[in-house]
Order: structure tokens, then sequence, then C-alpha cells
């Protein structure tokens, strides 16, 4: 039998906020759905401009479905003590293409690494309770390209898997891009292999 893998992950639907509060220091969470690094730095930079006077904007993130491209920041808090928090509440959950910044207030009272870890950690629990946690699928872009005499078999192909046309053109050939689940890539490949005319590429980022 073929490997299966799970070919979903999860991550946040809408915008959320937190808050949490110890010995009159504020800690304002706030978690984004994000997908790039440039995003990323638009609601870092809106968040700067808007909450000005405050002490420290820590953060962490994490993107792409493989979840390697991380980063956490402490903006002057101790080494550790609320980026890393942060970043453990995103691995808690098993999120992905998600931001979470927390925006401190000092209330003029020490709270140590120990306190600080957990207020981080709190604040960013929190801003993820608040937001709508969704599943989305892996998916893989064919491009195909046939003739004429082939196109019920290919319609036929698409209907049964389930497969989102993305863009069609139709000229001298028949144009296709499709999304497919990860988990079919593999067998519907096969099965369009078997229509011995049918060109196929695959993850090609082609303007039709």
């Amino acid at each position: 039998m073929p490997e299966v893998y799970t070919d979903t992950y999860l991550t946040i639907e809408n915008a959320s906020k937190g808050l949490f509060k110890d010995k009159g220091s504020k800690f304002f969470a706030f978690a984004y759905p994000v997908s790039t690094e440039p995003i990323i730095k638009e609601h870092l930079d809106l968040l700067r401009k808007e909450y000005f006077d405050a002490r420290h904007h820590c953060y962490a993130y994490r993107l792409g479905v493989d979840m390697k491209n991380f980063r956490i920041f402490d903006d002057g808090e101790p080494s550790n003590s609320a980026g890393k928090p942060i970043l453990g509440q995103i691995v808690a959950h098993n999120l992905t293409d998600i931001l979470i910044v927390v925006i401190r207030y000092f209330g003029g009272t020490l709270l140590g690494v120990g306190g600080l870890i957990q207020a981080y950690k709190t604040a960013s629990m929190e801003a993820i309770s608040n937001a709508t946690i969704v599943s989305k699928e892996i998916t893989d872009t064919l491009k195909l390209k046939f003739d004429y005499p082939l196109q019920n078999q290919v319609n036929r192909l698409i209907k049964e898997y389930n497969i989102s046309i993305i863009q069609s053109k139709f000229d001298f050939d028949c144009q296709l891009t499709v999304q497919c689940r990860k988990n079919s890539t593999n067998q519907l490949l096969s099965k369009f292999k078997e229509l011995i005319y049918v060109n196929i590429s695959l993850n090609e980022n082609i303007d039709l």
C-alpha cells in the first residue's frame, strides 16, 4: 500500500487578543494568521506605532507546513523569558503560519525570570484560546496540457478526485492548472500518465 501521511496543518483563522496582569504589569497579546515575513513586519510596525509607549514588544512566529521557519524576540527582556514561552504556546497547540506579539507595560515591580515566563506564556495562551483554530489542507499544483479528444477523460478524473481548477485555457490545446491534496498526488499522477498524451508539470508557477 502507498505511504499515507498527514496532509493538513493547523493555524488560526482570525486575529485575536489576550491579556494577563501581574503586580501592575500588563501583557497585551495579539495573535495573527500570517503566511510571509513581510506580512509579519507589517503587523509589528503597526503595533509599534499604536503602542509606542510600551516598554517591550516581544514576539514569536512560525511559518510553513514543515514548521521549520520560526523566530523568537525578547526585546530587552531577560534571554528566553519572553519569545521562548510565546513560541512554546505555538508549538504546544501545533500551530503554524502564526505570529504572536506580547506587549508589556511595566507596572513598577520586577517579576523575575520565572514570573516573566509565566506572564508571556499565559498572555499567549489567552490569545490562542480566543482565536478560531482551523485545519487546512496541504496541496500540490498540477498543470495539464492535452488535446481536445482527451477532455472527457481528464474531466472524469478531476471529478473523481474532487480537484479544484485554478486556471483554464482552451486554444490549440487544453491547458488546466489544478490543485489536489498532497496525499492524492502520486495516485493522480499515475492516472494522468495512463492518458499517454497528457503533459504534466508539478508545482510549477506557470502563468497561463
